[in-house]
């Protein structure tokens, strides 16, 4: 988000939940997770506010206001709950457990998830149909914030070939190069491998 928009920020790695980090970290965020955003007047947390601040900062269209801004916000609450919460729950049981190896696949909770996923990719294939983004003709913060899962979706196998508008709106997505490569340029420790496991 902060690369697509051009901030001019310093990135730096973090891990607040690190052991002998949280007192480093608890005045920025006393929830100890990222991102963090530092401003002038201390921290903001939590990506949609991240999102607003930097939009704002720069003037940019990207975090919509005035008329805009409630459907946005609709996006941002029913992703949330919905089409973000399904990609989540199937991600979790067939990529991060995996990957971080905490656990087996839990089928339960995966049918769940892809029940929830088929539910809400109609609702969202249907709104998709007849316009290019979520807000219409140009890509916005709900666009980024409803895909947030979708990049790991090599470990999720969510059946987004179910529903043709959701398809042709990710792939655009992935068309965006600071979508598609989010830390060019950045040092970061590489992801540990995907093992599939027995799940």
């Amino acid at each position: 988000m902060a690369n697509y928009l051009g901030s001019d920020i310093e990135f730096e790695f973090a891990a607040p939940l690190a052991p002998g980090n949280a007192e480093k970290f608890r005045h920025l965020n006393p929830n100890l997770r990222l991102p963090i955003l530092l401003v002038p007047e201390g921290s903001v947390w939590e990506t949609d506010a991240i999102a607003c601040r930097l939009s704002q900062s720069l003037g940019h269209r990207f975090w919509r206001s005035g008329s805009e801004e409630p459907e946005m916000i609709q996006w941002l609450s029913w992703g949330k709950e919905n089409f973000v919460r399904a990609c989540d729950m199937v991600h979790f049981e067939r990529g991060t457990k995996q990957r971080y190896g905490i656990g087996p696949v839990h089928d339960a909770a995966v049918s769940a998830g892809l029940s929830l996923f088929e539910e809400s990719a109609v609702i969202l294939d249907a709104a998709l149909e007849h316009r290019t983004w979520l807000l219409g003709d140009e890509v916005s913060y709900a666009d980024f914030r409803m895909a947030t899962f979708l990049p790991f979706n090599d470990a999720a196998d969510l059946p987004l070939h179910r529903h043709a508008s959701v398809e042709r709106w990710y792939r655009q997505l992935e068309a965006i190069p600071a979508w598609n490569d989010p830390f060019e340029g950045l040092i970061a420790p590489a992801l540990p491998p995907h093992d599939p496991g027995e799940g």
